[in-house]
């Protein structure tokens, strides 16, 4: 390397850098990140305490780490160099052809063993009849699609498990498994898409010995064909093609109420305003609330159901709302108080603690169950 070409180097890196720096200072902090989904750190707040206990340097970090220019456009170059070199997992996340799939990590065996000991408790508590329904992710059911090698947790141990907990199951793993050559998960989101919430809705319907409305009674609409998920926001690929985003059951003739901030107000089955923002999905039901009431008069003898569950239950929601009565849907992050005196205060008449599996193995929310 000669001197000439050593110091053309050095000049074009130091112009390099300085133009980042420069770039940082004229462009305005952003406060979140559409791509990414996520609130972006701020400049920390200077203290000697902080300073002393090395949390202000990390701080520091994070916040340049987070407002670095062109951040977006760096994470996608950076995913897409790694594909080149032959990687296949990208922080968590695999690459499975146009899919990603998220990896799930070993859980604390002890956690799951406690999470399920919970909803047994429950069922011990109460008279009325409690269900346990756990979704297998994609990894599980898609399995066949991961790269060779990949690691991914055998959520059939947690299966096997639940079944020996003497609580009725519901059985959402046989009926996705069945149809697993279609596109029952979003491609570049972790969450079932509307068509896998359909058969994870004939497997409830199935449990409950009750018959399912047909798949050609429903009245598709595209609601959004630029669906871009978490796990796109994860991975930093973003060269697939968006998933498209569809509702099933109609939004008419029903009350819904929720409560976001404890007080009741009028709710939706579909927030179509979250399909002009980058979290689409939360347009099922309007995404994470403490508690929603689905009530559909039309079917005044269809009974009434609790779901204890987490996000997937969104766009399953729609689909229960056309064969019961009330459908209350409990999220136990915000939630706080008995569920089972919920149910019994709201004369429900069967309870359903509904979960992905990978969500199911790592929430420590499930305690309350024993309230």
């Amino acid at each position: 390397m000669t001197k000439a070409y050593s110091r053309f180097l050095t000049a074009f890196f130091c112009i390099f850098l300085g133009g980042l720096l420069v770039l940082h200072i004229l462009l305005p902090d952003r406060e979140t990140s559409e791509t990414e989904n996520r609130t972006l750190a701020q400049v920390p707040e200077f203290s000697w305490a902080a300073l002393v206990n090395g949390s202000f340097t990390d701080d520091v970090e994070e916040y340049f780490a987070d407002q670095f220019p062109l951040r977006d456009g760096w994470t996608g170059l950076k995913a897409r160099t790694e594909q080149l070199i032959g990687k296949s997992e990208f922080n968590g996340v695999y690459l499975c052809g146009d899919t990603l799939i998220s990896k799930v990590e070993t859980p604390d065996a002890e956690l799951v063993k406690k999470n399920l000991s919970y909803v047994t408790r429950l069922a011990e508590k109460t008279d009325i009849p409690v269900y346990l329904g756990l979704i297998p992710s994609a990894a599980e059911v898609w399995k066949e699609k991961l790269p060779a090698g990949a690691e991914s947790w055998d959520q059939t141990q947690l299966l096997d498990a639940a079944a020996e907990t003497g609580v009725p199951l519901i059985d959402f793993k046989t009926v996705l498994s069945a149809h697993d050559d279609e596109p029952i998960f979003y491609r570049t989101d972790h969450h079932w898409a509307t068509l896998g919430a359909y058969y994870g809705y004939t497997a409830v319907m199935d449990a409950f010995g009750r018959e399912a409305i047909k798949e050609s009674d429903f009245t598709l609409e595209t609601a959004s064909s630029d669906f871009n998920g978490t796990l796109y926001s994860q991975s930093g690929i973003h060269w697939l093609e968006p998933d498209t985003m569809v509702f099933w059951a109609e939004d008419t003739g029903l009350d819904i109420t929720s409560w976001r901030n404890g007080t009741p107000e009028p709710g939706s089955l579909y927030d179509r305003s979250y399909l002009e923002k980058k979290d689409k999905y939360s347009a099922f039901l309007g995404g994470n609330q403490p508690l929603c009431v689905i009530k559909n008069e039309a079917i005044p003898d269809g009974g009434k159901i609790l779901l204890i569950r987490d996000s997937y239950s969104d766009s399953l929601a729609p689909f229960l709302a056309q064969s019961f009565s009330e459908v209350h849907l409990l999220d136990l992050r915000y939630y706080r108080s008995p569920a089972a005196r919920y149910a019994e205060e709201n004369g429900i008449d069967a309870i359903c603690v509904l979960y992905s599996a990978q969500n199911f193995i790592s929430d420590r929310n499930l305690v309350l169950l024993t309230q």
